[in-house]
């Protein structure tokens, strides 16, 4: 029980954070109010919502139940208003983001790995790797979308990787129980994410080759 309340906490932490950041980005885009609330509703909520698509739990749980996207609409208005102050602190997002990436890898992988049991066994560790994966980062792809961007998951930072580990701990630590295993996938997802800012990891990627002309 103090499990759930822990992770339905930092749910919402996650919300308010991943709202934000969107509402963030429609500044730095000059868009209008719709355009805040579109961006922070979408990087707060899209990711579970598209979760859920697949899954076939519809209509998605982040539509039909109120307190999650008011939550994300009351950050992005929130954020249009104070928006001359939070631009100036946009960095201290990045520490609740983090919790957040957490908490929703966490969410995802418990949810897929339900569903996946009750229909197909337990054989299934690369759909809630995805889809732990899509959950938490999910939102920021459509918002980077939507602003006309290459999403910032495919081009740098380890967020989506770590996020997909955390579908992995997951499915480790469940035989010790749902709570531990949620649990375990926040710290272990939160940490690896605020190790990769403080120490600059980025994943791999091809030396661009100089062109002498």
């Amino acid at each position: 029980m103090h499990a759930e309340l822990i992770v339905e906490v930092l749910n919402y932490v996650g919300i308010v954070a991943f709202a934000v950041s969107g509402a963030l980005k429609a500044g730095e885009k000059d868009m209008d109010l719709l355009g805040f609330v579109v961006l922070g509703f979408s990087t707060a909520l899209a990711g579970g919502i598209i979760r859920d698509v697949l899954l076939g739990r519809v209509p998605p749980t982040n539509i039909t139940y109120l307190p999650y996207p008011l939550t994300a609409i009351l950050a992005s208005l929130a954020t249009f208003f104070l928006y001359p102050l939070l631009r100036r602190y946009r960095d201290a997002v990045l520490y609740p983001d983090a919790v957040g990436l957490g908490a929703f890898s966490a969410i995802g992988a418990d949810i897929t790995a339900t569903y996946c049991s009750a229909r197909v066994g337990d054989g299934c560790w690369l759909t809630v790797a995805m889809l732990s994966a899509l959950t938490a980062a999910g939102g920021g792809v459509v918002r980077d979308v939507l602003a006309a961007e290459i999403p910032m998951v495919l081009r740098r930072e380890v967020y989506a990787t770590a996020a997909a580990a955390g579908g992995l701990v997951y499915l480790a630590a469940l035989p010790l129980g749902r709570d531990v295993a949620m649990v375990a996938t926040i710290l272990v997802v939160t940490a690896v994410r605020l190790l990769s800012l403080w120490r600059g990891w980025e994943l791999p990627r091809i030396a661009k080759q100089r062109v002498d002309v």
